[in-house]
């Protein structure tokens, strides 16, 4: 039980001190966006897109934000990084989405990414891409944050309490995070089928 016991300890650990604020920011920076009819591209490589992709459906379903995830589109993310390169297949992605001033990116990642260490370019290319069509930048990242936390209008990093466990913890409370946000009372627009069931009784 070793592992399991100081893992669980380090999962307590992060919530002590995970910024509260900064996910209420990334919640009014979202509805935000709904108001203005805006949609949000949501970005992760690895685990990060898996829940890029989670996201997606609740941000729709739950919320009633027009939402996408580039890494749902395998056959375009392989044809673009075959042809024209690794680093460029979401602003790419978001380029031929016409990103405008009324979207918004939420990048989720371990380290934000980081052009000098050659980590997740394609994540500062896409921002990159945001930035320049003054579509709003929000992130959920793990570490100090790299390049998202540099240059992000709303961004929660999730505490570094353990160098050993960045990795899982940090995709661990982008789930944590993304489930409180879409639960939101300023959010929510609808229930998830199991609270509506026992709200109703069945």
């Amino acid at each position: 039980m070793g592992h399991v016991d100081a893992y669980l300890r380090r999962v307590s650990d992060v919530l002590e001190v995970l910024p509260r604020e900064g996910v209420e920011e990334l919640t009014r920076r979202l509805v935000d966006l709904r108001d203005r009819g805006g949609r949000l591209f949501v970005l992760g490589v690895g685990g990060s897109a898996a829940n890029a992709s989670h996201a997606v459906n609740d941000f729709r379903k739950l919320c009633g934000i027009e939402t996408y995830c580039p890494a749902d589109n395998v056959s375009e993310l392989t044809a673009r990084a075959n042809d024209e390169g690794w680093e460029t297949i979401f602003a790419e992605w978001l380029r031929t989405s016409r990103i405008g001033d009324r979207d918004a990116i939420l990048v989720l990642s371990v380290g934000g990414g980081d052009v000098e260490r050659a980590i997740s370019v394609n994540l500062v290319r896409a921002i990159d891409v945001a930035r320049a069509a003054g579509a709003t930048v929000m992130g959920i990242v793990g570490r100090n944050g790299g390049y998202t936390a540099s240059v992000a209008d709303a961004v929660v990093v999730v505490p570094t309490v353990d160098p050993a466990l960045v990795t899982p913890l940090a995709e661990s409370f982008q789930s944590v995070i993304l489930h409180c946000l879409v639960s939101h009372p300023r959010l929510a627009v609808a229930e998830a089928k199991w609270e509506t069931a026992a709200r109703v009784g069945s």
